[in-house]
C-alpha cells in the first residue's frame, strides 16, 4: 500500500477521493454551463475562423484533400489506388473532410469550413487544457493568456499555416485531447490501467495520420515519462520490485508511446495489403553543418506563425507584427519556466516544452527550413497552453489584484506595480490583437487559384484534361467537379502522384484530350514543359490563349502517352 501511495504521490501530489461527494450533483449546474460556454464559444469562433481562411486563396493541396474526402465519402473506404502525400491525414482529418463534402458538397467553400471548424476546435481544446484545475479568475487569466496568443493568426501565410493549410495544426486536436486525458489523471491523482491503453490507441490513431507525432508526440512522452519514472524508482523505497512498482504509471506511459509506434505501423500494413492507400515518402534529411547557415531564415517563419514576422510587411500588418512579438516573448518565458522548474511542473508541461524544442530544432536542422511555416504551427498552441499554464506562477500576487474583484492584503508597493503593470500590459496588447483580427476579417475573400480556366474549360466543353499540379487539382475543385484536370510533372511531365489517384490516368476510364500550359510565374503557377509536350504527345490540332494560360487540344486520348509505362493496375 505504501509502494502505491508513493507512486501516486510523485505523478500527482494532490490526490482526491473516489467516493461521490455530499455535493456531487450541485456540480451539475456549472459542468452544463461550462459546456453551454464552449458551445456557444465554438459556435462564433467557427464563424470568425471561417471567415478569416477566406482572406487566403485556396491552391490544388486544398482541393486534392477535398477530392480524397469526396472519394471517401463515396465508399472508397481505403482510399484504393490513391496516394498521399508524406502525411495521409487519413483517421483524422479526412474523415472530416468527408463528412464536410457529403454535407455541403465539392466545393471550394468546404474546404474554409474545414479549416475554420479545425482552427475553432484547436482553439478550444488549448483553453480546456491550459483551464484544467482551475476555476474563477485563475482559470479567467489562463484562458486570457491563451486566448490571446491563439487569437489572430497573422494575414497571408501566417493564416495560411493556421486556418486553411491541412497539415500539423489539425494533428493538435487529438494530441491535445490525450494531453488533456493525461492532465486530468495526473491532478486527480487516480491512474487507472486503462488510461496507458487509451493513451496507446490514440497516439496510434494519430501517428497513422501524421508521422510529425513521433516528434511532437510519442518522444516528448516517452522522454518525460522515462525520466519521472527514474526519479520516482529512485524516491521509493524498498527492494528493487516494490521501486519499479512505485513507478509503474510512467513506465506505462512510455510503454503507450512504444506500443502507440507498433500500433500505428501495424495499421498502415494492414491498410496496404487491403489494397489501400499508398504514402509518399518523407522529404527530410538533416542539413549538412557546411550548410547549415542556410537554414537560418527559417526562424523567420517560427515568427509567422504566431504572427510576429515584419519582413515584408508595412502599415498595419507591420504594427500587428511588432505587436504580436509579445506573443513570443510570453511563449519564451514559459519556456525558461519550464526548463528552469522541469521538475516542479506537471508531465503534461514537459511533454509540450520537450515538443517545441524538438519540432523548432528538427525544423532548422533539416531540409524541412525550406518548406513553409505549417511544418511548426503545432507550437502555437503548445506554447499558448504552456505559457497559460506556467505564468501565472511566476505573479503569485496577480490573482489578489483589485482589478480582478479581490480584496487586496498589505504588500510592498513593488510587489503590486509589478501585477497591476503586467495586467495593464496584457489588457492593451490582447485589445490590439482584438483589433487586428478584426481588420483581417475586413479584407476581401480571395477566390481560388484558376477559377477563371474553370469557367472557359467548361464553356468550351472541354472536361478532362492535363496540366501541372498547381492548375489541376485546384480548376477541378472551382468547376465543382464538372472538369477534371489531372497533374503531371514539370521536369518529366510524368503523372504527379503527389495527392492523387493513380485511376485518373487509366486509359481505360478517361479520355482527356487537352493541356493547359501557365505562363504566370511564380512557383504556384507557371508550368510550361513544350519540348517534352510536344516530344510525347505531337503537335496539338487545336491551340487557345486566355489570358495566362495556354490551351492545346489534340483529337486523341492522351493518356496512353504520358512516359510512365502502359497503363496497369498495381
Amino acid at each position: 500500500m505504501g509502494v502505491l501511495q508513493t507512486a501516486v504521490g510523485t505523478v500527482a501530489p494532490v490526490i482526491r477521493s473516489a467516493g461521490p461527494g455530499p455535493q456531487q450533483h450541485k456540480r451539475l449546474g456549472p459542468r452544463l454551463r461550462t459546456v453551454i460556454a464552449y458551445l456557444l464559444a465554438g459556435i462564433v469562433m467557427l464563424a470568425v475562423y471561417i471567415r478569416l481562411s477566406m482572406t487566403f486563396g485556396l491552391n490544388s493541396d486544398s482541393a486534392n484533400i477535398l477530392l480524397m474526402g469526396s472519394d471517401l465519402q463515396h465508399g472508397n473506404l481505403l482510399l484504393h489506388s490513391w496516394f498521399s502525400s508524406d502525411v495521409s491525414f487519413y483517421p483524422t482529418e479526412l474523415v472530416q473532410y468527408a463528412l464536410l463534402v457529403a454535407t455541403f458538397g465539392l466545393h471550394a467553400q468546404t474546404a474554409h469550413i474545414a479549416a475554420g471548424m479545425t482552427y475553432t476546435l484547436v482553439f478550444l481544446f488549448a483553453v480546456a487544457l491550459a483551464r484544467a484545475g482551475t476555476t474563477g479568475r485563475g482559470a479567467l487569466i489562463r484562458t486570457l493568456i491563451v486566448a490571446g496568443i491563439m487569437l489572430a493568426p497573422s494575414f497571408g501565410l501566417g493564416v495560411f499555416a493556421l486556418d486553411l493549410s491541412v497539415g500539423h495544426i489539425g494533428t493538435a486536436v487529438p494530441l491535445l485531447a490525450t494531453w488533456l486525458l493525461l492532465e486530468r489523471v495526473e491532478r486527480t491523482g487516480r491512474p487507472r490501467w486503462w488510461v496507458p491503453v487509451l493513451t496507446a490507441v490514440l497516439l496510434a490513431w494519430v501517428l497513422m495520420a501524421d508521422p510529425i507525432v513521433l516528434v511532437v508526440g510519442l518522444l516528448p512522452l516517452g522522454a518525460a515519462a522515462i525520466v519521472l519514472s527514474a526519479r520516482t524508482s529512485w524516491r521509493a523505497e524498498g527492494s528493487w520490485a516494490d521501486r519499479v512498482l512505485a513507478a509503474w504509471y510512467p513506465l506505462s506511459l512510455v510503454a503507450a508511446a512504444g506500443a502507440a509506434y507498433e500500433l500505428a505501423g501495424l495499421a498502415f500494413r494492414l491498410v496496404h495489403q487491403a489494397g489501400g492507400y499508398s504514402v509518399n515518402a518523407l522529404p527530410f534529411k538533416l542539413t549538412p553543418l557546411s550548410s547549415l547557415h542556410n537554414n537560418l531564415p527559417a526562424a523567420w517563419k517560427v515568427l509567422e506563425i504566431f504572427g510576429a514576422n515584419p519582413a515584408g510587411t508595412s502599415g498595419v500588418q507591420l504594427a500587428l507584427s511588432l505587436l504580436h512579438l509579445a506573443s513570443i516573448a510570453v511563449v519564451a518565458t514559459a519556456m525558461v519556466t519550464a526548463c528552469v522548474r522541469y521538475f516542479r511542473i506537471a508531465l503534461i508541461d514537459q511533454v509540450m516544452a520537450i515538443a517545441i524544442v524538438v519540432n523548432v530544432a528538427l525544423y532548422m536542422l533539416t531540409n524541412a527550413a525550406a518548406l513553409a511555416a505549417h511544418e511548426v504551427a503545432i507550437i502555437v498552441p503548445f506554447g499558448a497552453v504552456l505559457a497559460a499554464r506556467l505564468l501565472p506562477t511566476l505573479l503569485p500576487v496577480l490573482g489578489r489584484l483589485p482589478v480582478l474583484g479581490l480584496r487586496l492584503p498589505r504588500l510592498p508597493r513593488t510587489a503590486v506595480r509589478a501585477p497591476v503593470a503586467a495586467a495593464a500590459a496584457g489588457a492593451l496588447v490582447l485589445a490590439g490583437y482584438t483589433a487586428g483580427l478584426g481588420w483581417e476579417l475586413a479584407q476581401p475573400a480571395q477566390p481560388m487559384a484558376n477559377i477563371a480556366l474553370a469557367t472557359w474549360l467548361e464553356q468550351h466543353h472541354l472536361s478532362y484534361g492535363l496540366s501541372g499540379y498547381w492548375t489541376a487539382s485546384s480548376t477541378t475543385v472551382d468547376s465543382d467537379g464538372k472538369v477534371a484536370v489531372r497533374a503531371l510533372m514539370q521536369l518529366t511531365v510524368r503523372r504527379d502522384l503527389w495527392m492523387s489517384d493513380e485511376q485518373w490516368y487509366n486509359p481505360a476510364l478517361h479520355y482527356a484530350n487537352f493541356i493547359v500550359l501557365d505562363a504566370k510565374p511564380g512557383y504556384f503557377s507557371h508550368w510550361e514543359p513544350n519540348a517534352l509536350i510536344k516530344k510525347y504527345f505531337g503537335t496539338p490540332d487545336r491551340i487557345y490563349h486566355d489570358g495566362q494560360y495556354t490551351i492545346e487540344v489534340w483529337n486523341q486520348n492522351l493518356l496512353p502517352d504520358i512516359p510512365w509505362r502502359p497503363w496497369t493496375k498495381k
